[in-house]
């Protein structure tokens, strides 16, 4: 697979993997040694950029993910850019399908993040490390400042915000340059309002949900049910309504897809590498056919034509 460069010098695969479905808001968890061997067949497959959170996991195992990485990427850390994230914890204690999130960005709380995510990891370094949501209580100089210190230790390599606004990744980055910012970006949320702050500040966008958390596949239809601990169930994007603004993008991707010979979540990841270099979607998946398909949209090469045509799919798509 190609490669793309976030920041000033972090290297990923054009295509990352998203790993939080193995163990959280897809429903029940992946059992583990089909998980582990599925993170496995993703290196041979070509991915070197996984992304993952100390909070992916379950009521019962709320660090399940990290743990899962740990484990299947035993022997071959130097191959990989491991990605995770502090900031963040979910409260079980009303709803174990949807605990609440809080956030808590203290800079103690940092520190004990960071030191229990590298045990889990089972390595002495992150390459990425986000900061998973703001916290109104602390201010973005002090969360950069704890990042900086954590660069000159070793910790970390490179640092990146999730979900921030353009002040706040201004103010952070003016203390400790960031690499990254993840975004959802997708065909259905395609807001590219910070664009022109990540050209101007060299932040890659590492966008989350790309394929739409399976929508944009076509491999759902109306009336579509989910298990409870999915987090498609109830969601506004699998709603009837929505179903029916997106289907004429649809429509047009599938009939692109016969052109390039390419399928629909394809031409949804590479329309976005596509329009910049410093894009990277993290699509997720527990099934090898969705891994290696998705793999080989690093390879669809689309003309500014073809981008603008789906661009003014999309439009249809949400008037």
């Amino acid at each position: 697979m190609e490669t793309r460069i976030l920041g000033k010098d972090l290297k990923v695969s054009a295509i990352g993997l998203g790993c939080m479905g193995l163990s959280h808001a897809n429903g029940a968890p992946t059992e583990e040694n089909e998980a582990v061997r599925l993170l496995r067949e993703a290196v041979e497959d070509g991915y070197t950029f996984f992304d993952t959170a100390e909070t992916y996991g379950y009521k019962e195992d709320p660090h399940h993910n990290e743990k899962l990485l740990g484990k299947a990427f035993s022997g071959m850390r130097g191959k990989l850019v491991i990605a995770t994230k502090f900031g963040v914890w979910f409260d079980y204690s009303e709803n174990e399908y949807h605990p609440k999130l809080n956030a808590d960005s203290r800079p103690e709380t940092i520190r004990k993040s960071v030191d229990e995510s590298l045990k889990r990891l089972n390595t002495d370094y992150i390459d990425l490390y986000y900061q998973h949501r703001v916290d109104p209580n602390v201010e973005p100089e002090t969360v950069a400042e704890v990042m900086s210190e954590l660069i000159k230790e070793g910790k970390i390599r490179h640092w990146g915000v999730s979900m921030a606004s353009e002040d706040y990744i201004r103010r952070a980055h003016a203390v400790c340059p960031l690499t990254a910012s993840q975004n959802v970006y997708s065909l259905i949320a395609p807001d590219e309002s910070l664009f022109s702050t990540f050209e101007e500040l060299n932040i890659g966008l590492v966008s989350c949900c790309p394929i739409a958390k399976g929508l944009l596949t076509g491999a759902y239809t109306k009336g579509q049910e989910f298990e409870q601990g999915d987090y498609r169930r109830g969601s506004a994007w699998f709603s009837d309504e929505t179903m029916d603004k997106t289907q004429p993008l649809l429509d047009y991707l599938t009939q692109l897809g016969k052109e390039k010979n390419a399928t629909l979540g394809q031409l949804s990841l590479a329309w976005m590498i596509n329009k910049k270099p410093w894009i990277v979607p993290i699509p997720g998946t527990r099934k090898s056919s969705r891994l290696k398909e998705n793999a080989g949209a690093g390879d669809i090469r689309l003309t500014a034509e073809e981008v603008a045509g789906i661009d003014a799919a999309i439009t249809i798509g949400t008037t």
